[in-house]
């Protein structure tokens, strides 16, 4: 059907915008959502209802079926779930996540201490932001439920490590997608005394706002650094209430299964290494033979550019659960405590699972509406050459928030960076792209919309709107710290600059922040 076309009109916005209003007002995700998804397919459909519900059950469709074939991406990612929530039940029902809390508890004597122990998983799950987000929530809950550490805590110490982490690591699904974006970008531009991994690498230490919230997180764990709506959230977990009461229950990766095995620690570890290191090997395979394919010859980054990563996690998945099951045979659980376990994972994933599709729907109306290419167009003034980093770094913030995807922002905005440096200073280049980086993942971390909040909130068991609200001042504070580094590097031409500007502010926030803190009680030793 024939839609209309927003992409020179401020109307663009009016979706999204409209979606991220209603959640943090009524706090009500489905519902706001869904008023997003209907107001943009009736400005779509020329104003018809009768048009606006057949595009809407097209992009419907299109999540699943597309193009005459499975839409593979989508699909893929559900099958992961569902699976991820068999293998968390399994391993709940069999004893492990007891047996791995026992450990948790015997080596983690204090609070900093269980949310150091969360902190550090990323380095097990880096390879992609939903992978950690789910798997980390699920393993960790146990241990910072019983230190008395808030959902609302655990939600950003998943969120605010995954995808800082994944967009600085080459071997991860972010840094493969980046790189080949970097590959376009210096091809179009003629570039070949640079490789794509050789930009990104450069790029490191110029994104800064992923730098500076993995600081971040070291600096709230270490000094306990609760501000703003987490404080509320941190002392109502003191006195054992982990989330909001007053909202119902979280509609997170929560699995109510009896323990009917005696497991111990290898119930855990085993199928949990299976599943990085299969997936890991599942991504590299995926990625040779496609170069295979094509008569390429192998090598690992170009592997991980060419990659599947939606298959790479379902087989993932399916190779952990088939080593857990193997490894439940032999602690010889009833017929019941098998019929219990998957389907219990299956339907605690539905509600995440629901509000996921969701996100997908309002992502499809988003790039319809062309709020992106709209956004980017705000960029087209003559600004001096010192100011675009930081120019680039807002609009990349203001596009990933309003559409909740920083993927989408990377694919729009370093072209448009690469052209933009083109034109005026090629010298900018690398700051100007590791500015979209950077404000793409703020984006994505301050948006409601944001399908990585969502699925943050999910393995958390946290209120989705909660984990939102206790994020953002962090991530705000992150964000400016990022901005004034950028206008730095943009005067100075120096990364280094850029990095030391950064932390002169990320140091006084932190010194003003901790003295302005009341004084806490001991942190609980567990007896």
């Amino acid at each position: 059907m024939n839609l209309i076309d927003f992409s020179d009109s401020a109307w663009s916005v009016f979706p999204p915008l409209l979606a991220v209003i209603l959640a943090i007002s009524t706090r009500r995700v489905l519902l706001s959502l869904g008023v997003g998804i209907l107001s943009g397919a009736y400005m779509l459909s020329d104003n018809s209802v009768l048009g606006g519900l057949h595009y809407l059950a097209e992009k419907l469709i299109n999540l699943v079926w597309t193009g005459g074939q499975v839409n593979a991406d989508n699909v893929n990612m559900i099958i992961f779930m569902l699976l991820l929530g068999s293998l968390i039940s399994l391993m709940s029902i069999s004893g492990a996540t007891q047996a791995f809390a026992n450990w948790a508890e015997r080596k983690c004597a204090t609070q900093r201490s269980a949310k150091s122990l969360t902190g550090l998983m990323v380095f097990i799950f880096f390879i992609d932001d939903f992978f950690h987000c789910l798997s980390v929530g699920a393993i960790c809950r146990p241990i910072t439920d019983r230190f008395k550490i808030s959902r609302a805590k655990l939600a950003y110490l998943l969120d605010s490590t995954a995808a800082p982490m994944c967009v600085l690591m080459p071997i991860s699904s972010w840094g493969a997608y980046i790189i080949a974006l970097i590959g376009g970008v210096l091809t179009a531009l003629s570039i070949t005394d640079i490789s794509p991994i050789g930009a990104f690498v450069s790029m490191v230490p110029m994104n800064l706002y992923a730098i500076f919230t993995l600081i971040m997180v070291v600096s709230v764990i270490a000094f306990k650094l609760d501000i703003g709506a987490m404080k509320k959230h941190e002392d109502m977990a003191m006195e054992g209430q982990l989330w909001d009461e007053s909202k119902g229950r979280p509609k997170g990766l929560d699995v109510q299964v009896e323990n009917a095995g005696n497991g111990g620690m290898i119930d855990m570890v085993l199928p949990i290494l299976t599943l990085t290191s299969a997936t890991v090997f599942f991504m590299v395979q995926s990625g040779a033979a496609y170069l295979s394919a094509h008569d390429m010859p192998f090598a690992l980054i170009p592997a991980l550019e060419h990659t599947n990563i939606g298959s790479s996690l379902v087989y993932g998945a399916l190779s952990s659960l088939a080593v857990s099951i193997v490894l439940a045979m032999r602690l010889n659980l009833s017929t019941k405590n098998w019929l219990q376990a998957l389907p219990k994972g299956v339907s605690a994933m539905l509600p995440a699972i629901i509000i996921l599709f969701f996100a997908w729907t309002i992502g499809a109306v988003v790039r319809d509406m062309k709020t992106g290419m709209y956004l980017a167009s705000l960029s087209e003034g003559n600004l001096p050459s010192a100011l675009l980093p930081a120019a680039i770094f807002l609009l990349s913030c203001v596009m990933a928030f309003a559409t909740g995807t920083s993927w989408g922002t990377f694919g729009i905005m370093l072209p448009l960076a690469g052209d933009i440096a083109a034109a005026t200073d090629i010298a900018m280049l690398l700051p100007m792209m590791s500015a979209v980086l950077a404000g793409a993942v703020f984006g994505d971390h301050a948006s409601p919309i944001s399908s990585t909040s969502i699925l943050s909130a999910t393995g958390a068991g946290c209120h989705h709107i909660d984990h939102v609200m206790t994020q953002l001042p962090y991530a705000a504070t992150v964000a400016f710290g990022a901005l004034l580094g950028y206008l730095a590097i943009g005067f100075t031409h120096s990364a280094w600059m850029g990095f030391a500007v950064s932390s002169i502010w990320f140091a006084t926030f932190c010194l003003f922040a901790l003295r302005k803190q009341k004084s806490t009680s001991a942190e609980p030793v567990l007896s």
